[in-house]
């Protein structure tokens, strides 16, 4: 089978924006379509990554209206929502209509409009993916986060300075990514001394409400070759889910999806944990880095704090994490984060990540919905 390549990619600004979910969706498509060197006719399948934009903005169709947007008719078009993890479901079904030979030129836009609502709007649309067992209860995603950061740091010793170390590090990657919505660095301090939101976890232990979106363009390995020179492989990819029910599982601080779909997504590389020379996480909370940079096989059950303590994540440590500035500081437009995960590793392999560049030949996107409800892992491979 044909190796699926990447052969152009776009991200636009991340933050507080003023233009609408279609506005956002065309301009990061426009700008994926040019850096590919792809004309709009060229597009069989154009895939949408959204969770949602109805609940948001009262705007459905989003797919077919981008077709129009772009001028891309008559593609087909598909709107994917995996929750927080639609970017990397629609990654997941570009990469399936290029290897199954359903479409020869396949195209992703993922994007959120979320700003406009208030934090408690948002929140409330966000919760909806929870049982409804818990949803009654008021349970939200940050109230799983502080009782799971509370497991994890009795369970292992662990400091909570250490958390906010994750928040320390990737404001201070964010720092060099122009499209990142925080690019200022934070202290410790400053971290420890946020306000509480869901204990043990302050406010800097969590990611921001977002506008944004990014888009990447996919083909066969065969038909990159005719485009570029400057390209990347999809060598594995994997989904899997866990207990819609949080408390069902037998160790909250194990994110099964996570397990699971890096097993696949390495057996299909024919590559494991070590190989990875730079990971994006989805640290939608300081505490998810730790769960699964281990579950992820970087580092063994309860040693991920360690890891970051010692500048082994650090942009020049062994394993950088999150070079992006991560969900913390580059922002979390929902259905665009899983695909802005796959921007950063595109951008490594092919040397062009500007001052955030590492050296790698092999990357890993961990994208992940609700509380590890639902996962995505995709493996790339510089060309």
């Amino acid at each position: 089978m044909d190796r699926v390549a990447i052969i152009g990619a776009s991200m636009t600004q991340f933050g507080q924006r003023d233009a609408w979910i279609r506005e956002l969706l065309a301009e990061a498509g426009i700008a994926a379509l040019s850096d590919a060197g792809v004309s709009p006719d060229e597009i069989e399948h154009l895939y949408v990554s959204n969770m949602a934009s109805g609940e948001f903005e009262g705007q459905t169709g989003v797919p077919n209206a981008l077709a129009h947007d772009l001028a891309a008719m008559p593609a087909y078009t598909a709107r994917i929502d995996q929750t927080s993890s639609s970017g990397g479901a629609g990654v997941y079904a570009a990469w399936q209509s290029v290897a199954s030979g359903a479409s020869n030129m396949t195209m992703l836009v993922g994007g959120e409009k979320m700003t406009h609502r208030t934090t408690a709007e948002a929140t409330d649309v966000i919760a909806s993916l929870t049982h409804p067992v818990e949803y009654k209860h008021g349970v939200t995603l940050p109230s799983f986060a502080g009782l799971t950061a509370r497991l994890y740091l009795d369970t292992y010793d662990a400091p909570r300075e250490s958390l906010g170390k994750v928040a320390v590090k990737n404001h201070k990657n964010g720092l060099d990514n122009p499209h990142a919505q925080f690019r200022k660095e934070v202290d410790l301090e400053t971290v420890l001394d946020s306000p509480i939101v869901a204990d043990p976890l302050r406010l800097y232990d969590f990611c921001p409400i977002t506008d944004g979106s990014a888009a990447l363009v996919f083909c066969p390995e065969s038909v990159a070759r005719e485009y570029t020179d400057d390209y990347a492989v999809i060598s594995g990819i994997g989904g899997a889910t866990d207990t819609h029910v949080v408390h069902e599982r037998a160790d909250p601080t194990t994110m099964g999806g996570v397990v699971n779909s890096s097993e696949i997504a390495y057996e299909m590389a024919d590559l494991g944990p070590e190989d990875i020379d730079v990971a994006e996480l989805h640290d939608m909370f300081t505490i998810l880095e730790f769960l699964q940079s281990e579950d992820l096989g970087f580092f063994e059950k309860g040693e991920g704090w360690k890891a970051v303590e010692e500048g082994v994540t650090d942009r020049d440590g062994e394993l950088p994490i999150n070079t992006s500035g991560g969900l913390k500081s580059k922002g979390h437009p929902l259905g665009a984060s899983g695909v802005a995960q796959v921007y950063e590793i595109y951008k490594q392999l092919i040397g062009d990540a500007g001052e955030r560049q590492v050296d790698a030949d092999v990357g890993l996107a961990c994208n992940v919905g609700g509380f590890g409800n639902c996962v995505t892992t995709t493996i790339m491979e510089s060309r």
